[in-house]
């Protein structure tokens, strides 16, 4: 069983390359960890139908970066009270995972927070359509992680899912979570 000690000492032991010069859409998302009797879970939100982009995925609370968010943790942070009404006052941040790029221009920051175990959803309709948590152990064990590809403008790129309770968790959510596995196993 993952521990929290064992993300801690892993973040803080993370030796991330600094982001090269980029067009790509500065963003952020939460890895929210909550610490349940049962174990660590993630808390992911399936993003509203009617959304633009994304419609009806699963992914970390998060967005684009505004103009008066003071640097990519404030973006993350804000995005999750925005998006399922936890607020930054009930997250402590761990740490960050490595840069993700997108294939839909955008630029992640992955920030892993733990939030306090009271936590309740105030969930945004406007954004999501629900919220929810998954076994972090689930998540991390290779045999629930399915490896294939996508070929986008003639480049071939690797493509995780995770089937979860009748959810699909995929794209670059599951591949922020093999990563963030990869770092803490």
């Amino acid at each position: 069983m993952i521990s929290l000690e064992q993300i801690q000492q892993a973040l803080n032991q993370a030796n991330h390359k600094p982001p090269k010069a980029s067009k790509l859409q500065p963003s952020a998302v939460l890895v929210p960890i909550v610490q349940r009797d049962s174990g660590l879970q993630l808390i992911l939100t399936q993003r509203a139908q009617h959304l633009k982009h994304h419609p009806g995925q699963i992914s970390f609370p998060g967005g684009r970066m505004d103009p008066e968010d003071k640097d990519l943790i404030a973006t993350a942070l804000r995005e999750t009270e925005e998006e399922v009404g936890i607020s930054k006052q009930q997250i402590k941040v761990l740490g960050k995972l490595s840069l993700q790029s997108t294939i839909t221009q955008f630029m992640i920051q992955p920030i892993v927070g733990l939030v306090d175990p009271d936590y309740r959803f105030s969930i945004n309709p406007d954004e999501v359509d629900e919220a929810f948590e998954v076994p972090l152990d689930f998540l991390l064990q290779p045999s629930n992680q399915v490896k294939s590809s996508i070929e986008h403008q003639g480049v071939t790129y690797p493509l995780y899912s995770m089937p979860y309770q009748g959810r699909n968790i995929w794209g670059a959510t599951a591949k922020i979570i093999v990563d963030f596995g990869k770092l803490i196993t």
